[in-house]
């Protein structure tokens, strides 16, 4: 039986998502969590590239000018909730004059276009990632999920987070609580 409050806070950090995730768009996910509380969870995915949209591509639909280089800069997959809306999870050097969300002491989340009108014009946070999407649950549901061995969680770190290569950053988030990729099993079980 799942408790009907929330135990634990996990504002501020990572759900690696457990080896039997049988949900495909969060397998080998690694997800930043922007908010937790008794009335739901939200994070972003922070290793999920896209494959199709740019940032260059994101500023010319957004009709925003772009005045330094962003090739190269991809857009994440943030989550399957609200996949038109977007995110940036940024380092606390970048305040928005309408609304940036105080994750943590290093974290930051803005979802307005100020910040992307900054990073455009070769300003803003120097740490950032941009997304589409979040991950969303109801309450009590990530509980239950992480209840049924669906996630682990750990502590984020900038380094991790911003600096860890996306196609490692799932091994190294397991690696910073000790873990190895290859000794856990897709299922859980019961002592």
């Amino acid at each position: 039986m799942i408790p009907s409050h929330t135990t634990t806070d996990l504002t501020g950090k990572l759900l690696i998502a457990m080896p039997g995730m049988e949900d495909p768009r969060f397998e080998h996910t690694v997800v930043f969590m922007c908010a937790h509380s008794e009335e739901g969870s939200m994070g972003l995915i922070i290793n999920r590239p896209t494959a199709d949209i740019t940032m260059p591509m994101l500023m010319d639909q957004l009709n925003i000018v772009v005045s330094t280089d962003l090739r190269g800069k991809p857009v994440y997959f943030g989550g399957p909730v609200e996949q038109g809306r977007g995110f940036v999870l940024h380092s606390p050097d970048f305040e928005s004059d309408v609304a940036t969300l105080n994750v943590s002491p290093v974290f930051r989340m803005t979802a307005t276009l100020d910040i992307l009108e900054e990073i455009a014009a070769g300003q803003g946070p120097d740490k950032r990632i941009t997304m589409l999407g979040y991950a969303g649950w109801g309450p009590g549901q990530l509980e239950s999920e992480i209840a049924q061995n669906g996630w682990l969680t750990c502590d984020a770190s900038v380094d991790l987070v911003f600096d860890t290569p996306n196609q490692v950053k799932w091994e190294t988030a397991l690696a910073s609580m000790g873990v190895s990729a290859v000794a856990l099993s897709a299922s859980g079980g019961h002592a």
